[in-house]
C-alpha cells in the first residue's frame, strides 16, 4: 500500500551552474557508487540533475525533506535493466522504519531542460 509520495523537478541548468560555481557540490551532495555512475555518463548534467530531484522526491516521500536527513542518506542506484533504486541510510533509513515503509519506488525523466522525479513509499 502506498504510505506516501514526493515529487520534484529541477532546472538541469541550476544544476550545472551548481556544478560549475562549486567543486564540492557533486561530492557533498552525491555517494560514491553515484558518482561512477555519472563518470561512466560522461558526468551529464540532466543525469545529475534527475538523480538530485530523485533524492528531493524521495525525501518528501519520507515526510520529512531535508530537514533531518543528509543528502547521502539516499543513494539512487539502477538494477541491471537501469531502473532506479533506492537505498536508505542513517535518518532516513530509520524514519522509513518509524513508518513501515518497507521499500521506495522512483521514477526518474528529464526534458531538455528539466529532471523530474516522482517517489512512492510502500508500507506492507
Amino acid at each position: 500500500m502506498i504510505r506516501d509520495i514526493g515529487i520534484d523537478i529541477i532546472e538541469i541548468s541550476r544544476i550545472k551552474k551548481a556544478i560549475e560555481k562549486n567543486s564540492r557540490f557533486i561530492k557533498r551532495v552525491f555517494t560514491s557508487a553515484e558518482i561512477e555512475y555519472f563518470v561512466s555518463k560522461n558526468n551529464a548534467p540532466n543525469t545529475i540533475a534527475g538523480y538530485f530531484a530523485a533524492k528531493e522526491a524521495v525525501a518528501k516521500a519520507l515526510g520529512q525533506g531535508f530537514s533531518n536527513i543528509k543528502w547521502k542518506d539516499i543513494e539512487i542506484l539502477k538494477d541491471q535493466r537501469g531502473k532506479p533504486l533506492i537505498k536508505l541510510y542513517n535518518n532516513a533509513q530509520k524514519i522509513a522504519y518509524s513508518k513501515n515503509i518497507s521499500h521506495i519506488l522512483v521514477s526518474i525523466s528529464h526534458s531538455k531542460d528539466n529532471a523530474i522525479a516522482q517517489a512512492v513509499a510502500v508500507f506492507e
